[in-house]
């Protein structure tokens, strides 16, 4: 995609804006479009093509997430003719949030700096994974965000686990495999810990995650906190390279991106051009 010119008011043309969202998942089949599917893409794309009335919008996010998982700091990007908004981002941002629904919230609208990149500028992205040990589940404020587990974890267990999985690796044991995609990441942080009302969260770190490979992490480590399997573990089917069957997928409530997390403004079109470059497998 062409990047859109520095902003000018007199010139009618286009301006990259960077929409921050927030949602509840619940009611979605996943951020991207589908056929016959309700989706958080396109009700922001026809929020958008309403209150700036053109017929059609793209948008690009920082991170697709999959069916029922939930934002608080979901980026996205669109570019649109700087006429059509008056340049005026805020005012903007207020009609984006009348028209979307109660499940989709608008936290901030603002013009993008140049060379900005939703999906490929971020340094991190940051997710939390909640569940409940409490035997008769979460509290009915959390049922949509916190999974029942209602079992008791070992997280010591669960820490030592999660310590061979981060670093730049091949996930492809954690992944489902997109044609021509590549499943290296750099896992930066996977922390376990205890809040109250028995609720346990893992917080997840990476530059990049791949399809499931989230839910996939924490399937492993629960496997472990459980005591069905060894804290080397996870490492050893990391080291595989082949996703398997006994690695289970944690459900999707538990899962909210909570933040990513961008350079300074001057160093966002350098990191985009970067992080588009395609990474093997470390030796």
């Amino acid at each position: 995609m062409t990047e859109p010119a520095d902003p000018d008011p007199g010139d009618g043309g286009l301006v990259r804006l960077r929409i921050d969202l927030a949602y509840d998942g619940t009611g979605f089949a996943g951020w991207a479009i589908q056929p016959r599917q309700r989706t958080v893409q396109a009700e922001l794309e026809g929020a958008l093509a309403t209150v700036l009335r053109l017929a059609d919008v793209r948008v690009t996010c920082a991170g697709r997430t999959d069916a029922g998982v939930h934002a608080r700091g979901q980026v996205v990007h669109a570019d649109v003719p700087l006429a059509a908004f008056e340049g005026n981002p805020y005012a903007l941002g207020r009609r984006i949030a009348g028209v979307l629904p109660p499940d989709i919230g608008v936290r901030g609208v603002a013009i993008a700096p140049p060379g900005f990149d939703a999906r490929f500028s971020p340094l991190w992205r940051r997710y939390a994974y909640r569940l409940t040990e409490h035997p008769f589940g979460p509290e009915p404020l959390h049922r949509h965000d916190v999974v029942a587990y209602g079992r008791a974890l070992d997280l010591a267990a669960m820490q030592a686990a999660s310590r061979g999985l981060v670093g730049e690796h091949d996930f492809a044991a954690f992944c489902r495999r997109r044609t021509g995609a590549t499943t290296v990441r750099t896992l930066l942080e996977l922390q376990w810990s205890r809040e109250p009302h028995d609720l346990v969260v893992a917080t997840v770190l990476a530059d990049a995650f791949c399809h499931s490979m989230v839910r996939s992490l924490v399937g492993a480590c629960l496997a472990v906190g459980e005591g069905r399997r060894p804290a080397e573990w996870p490492a050893q089917v990391l080291a595989g390279r082949v996703r398997r069957a006994d690695v289970t997928v944690a459900p999707a409530l538990g899962l909210t991106l909570e933040e990513v997390h961008y350079p300074p403004d001057a160093e966002v079109a350098a990191r985009a051009l970067a992080a588009r470059r395609r990474r093997e497998a470390p030796a």
